[in-house]
């Protein structure tokens, strides 16, 4: 089989495992998809552009990601009626379970934050200390997945678009981690947390960044407050600053450390 024929066989499945892909998201997400929501732009730039266009492919425009609770991508499904959610401790079990069946001795939940629409956990790497992935539980099932947004997209080590070794199928199989920037993040704390405040600063007057932040391989989280009460999430990708806005969680509810 010549160079070409390879070629092209290979161009084809990339095509059908794509378009696979792109419309379990999009039936997950409703009317207008997954990038009719997670990759919609909107306030001040940060500091410069992914690959030139709108959204998350845009001018370093912040991305606001517009999941739907309810989406199983989000750690939501269509709930029955009258559920009751379950308890703080029972979500904590679940992101342990979660952790056993990864079967990697180096991860331990570092944080669980119980929000109005799915229970967030930051898990860690003990040898560094660093955040390792984001998870989202389901506040009625239990159900454990990765978080959406920039722990997917921007994770160089464990996120889909990281290749093999962490939860990077994704990159692995399409072969995209080979484009992706990793190495040491160029964008510096504070050079994030001035993006974050700046985009606070113009779509959520008078919020103000929590006093830590979470750094993962690629990118940091960060929490912000409103009269001094937790009052939402963001992201800023750790090489070019650009700013991914979390709506999935919904009002904050409370917290724990580990």
């Amino acid at each position: 089989m010549n160079k070409r024929i390879k070629l092209t066989i290979g161009i084809g499945l990339t095509v059908l495992l794509l378009a696979a892909v792109f419309a379990t998201v999009a039936f997950a997400q409703g009317p207008g998809g997954a990038f009719g929501g997670m990759m919609r732009g909107q306030g001040q730039s940060g500091f410069g552009g992914m690959m030139g266009g709108y959204g998350m492919m845009g001018s370093g425009n912040p991305i606001s990601g517009t999941m739907p609770a309810a989406c199983p991508m989000a750690g939501g499904v269509a709930n029955p009626a009258n559920a009751q959610p379950i308890s703080f401790d029972k979500a904590v079990e679940a992101v342990q379970q979660y952790l056993k069946n990864y079967n990697n001795a180096d991860l331990a939940l570092a944080e669980v934050m119980e929000f109005e629409n799915n229970f967030y956990a930051v898990v860690k790497e003990k040898s560094t200390g660093a955040g390792a992935f984001e998870l989202l539980v389901n506040r009625y099932t239990g159900y454990v997945t990765p978080e959406p947004g920039p722990n997917m997209m921007w994770n160089t080590k464990y996120g889909h678009m990281a290749g093999a070794g962490g939860m990077g199928m994704m990159g692995g199989m399409m072969g995209w981690s080979r484009g992706q920037q990793t190495g040491p993040l160029t964008v510096s704390v504070e050079q994030a947390r001035t993006a974050a405040q700046q985009w606070l600063d113009a779509n959520q007057p008078g919020a103000k960044l929590a006093d830590d932040e979470a750094r993962f391989s690629g990118y940091y989280t960060l929490d912000f407050l409103k009269d001094g009460k937790v009052a939402g999430m963001l992201s800023v990708n750790g090489y070019t600053g650009q700013v991914w806005y979390h709506t999935w969680h919904g009002a904050f509810i409370s917290e724990k450390e580990f």
